[in-house]
């Protein structure tokens, strides 16, 4: 992969934001991915397919066919409390993936600028125990890692920690749970959630549903408030281009049969109304509705604020 590319956005620019009902959704950005990311991540998303997707041009795709990936949290006002939807890479953290590996992005500084102070953030949800979504879980300090969110609950599914905890973990996956996840758990921050099927409420009008494939624990995030609802789709949904190819699967779905089945059921349920979904690896937009085109589905952007994005 290439180096590293740079922050779409100075620190100071005020981060994109979606209001649903009474609560207030900002992307907190972390860092764009390389061009290299979308053939490794999505190797059946080849330029012909993403092509002969249109709508995917020109927010989520160049004209070549080359797919646009980020990595960003999502930060979530709800009744006074400062809930962070996953925590991206981190920083100068030793990965294997060079686009990952010691990066030094801006994001807390983001984070801070928007009202979200570690100190002041008071649950952190795990959609799943992957490298880009708990790498901000922890930060160095004095040689050691240590939580970056001292006085938060730090929630993750039963059954993502019940996996992870009976398989025998490569050397990369071993570091990322030792610099990343267990210091949390010793902290005694980390909160084990037993999903019901029909979702599990954490915080009036903020619900985790079970959502497994890309890994057996895997949750999405449910946002409702005022009669509107909002979506975040964990790596349920890595790229658009799976809503219009919704069998395409991620090289690094666990059971990617089912990971197809969970998301042909999401998009179904989503499909034609105002729910709004937003995708924990979209480039911007970043949000949309889903709607029915022919077999499959597309997604109608909408830019923070919540006006339409014509292509």
């Amino acid at each position: 992969m290439s180096a590293t590319p740079q922050l779409s956005a100075p620190a100071t620019a005020q981060a994109p934001s979606w209001s649903v009902g009474d609560h207030t959704v900002r992307r907190i950005d972390e860092t764009a991915l390389p061009a290299a990311t979308g053939p490794w991540l999505l190797p059946g998303a080849t330029a012909d397919v993403v092509t002969r997707t249109p709508w995917l041009r020109p927010h989520f795709a160049d004209e070549a066919g080359v797919l646009r990936l980020a990595s960003h949290s999502f930060a979530v006002e709800v009744d006074g409390l400062r809930i962070l939807v996953d925590t991206g890479i981190g920083n100068g953290k030793r990965r294997t993936n060079p686009a990952w590996h010691n990066l030094n992005s801006d994001y807390e500084a983001r984070l801070t600028a928007e009202g979200f102070s570690p100190e002041t953030v008071d649950f952190v949800i795990l959609t799943h125990l992957h490298t880009d979504h708990v790498g901000w879980n922890t930060r160095s300090e004095g040689g050691s890692w240590v939580p970056t969110f001292p006085n938060a609950r730090y929630l993750t599914s039963h059954s993502e920690w019940s996996y992870w905890a009976g398989v025998e973990m490569e050397d990369a996956r071993q570091q990322m749970f030792q610099d990343s996840v267990y210091p949390v758990r010793d902290a005694g921050l980390l909160d084990l959630v037993d999903i019901a099927d029909v979702g599990t409420e954490i915080a009036p009008g903020v619900r985790l549903l079970p959502s497994p494939g890309h890994t057996p624990g895997q949750v999405t995030v449910e946002l409702s408030s005022q009669g509107e609802s909002a979506l975040i789709s964990g790596d349920s949904i890595h790229h658009p281009v799976q809503i219009g190819h919704p069998e395409l699967c991620s090289c690094v779905d666990i059971a990617p049969e089912l990971a197809a089945r969970t998301r042909h059921r999401m998009l179904d349920s989503l499909a034609g109304t105002s729910t709004l979904l937003l995708g924990s690896h979209f480039p911007p937009p970043t949000a949309g509705h889903v709607r029915r085109e022919g077999n499959a589905y597309r997604l109608a952007p909408i830019a923070p604020g919540g006006a339409t994005v014509r292509g």
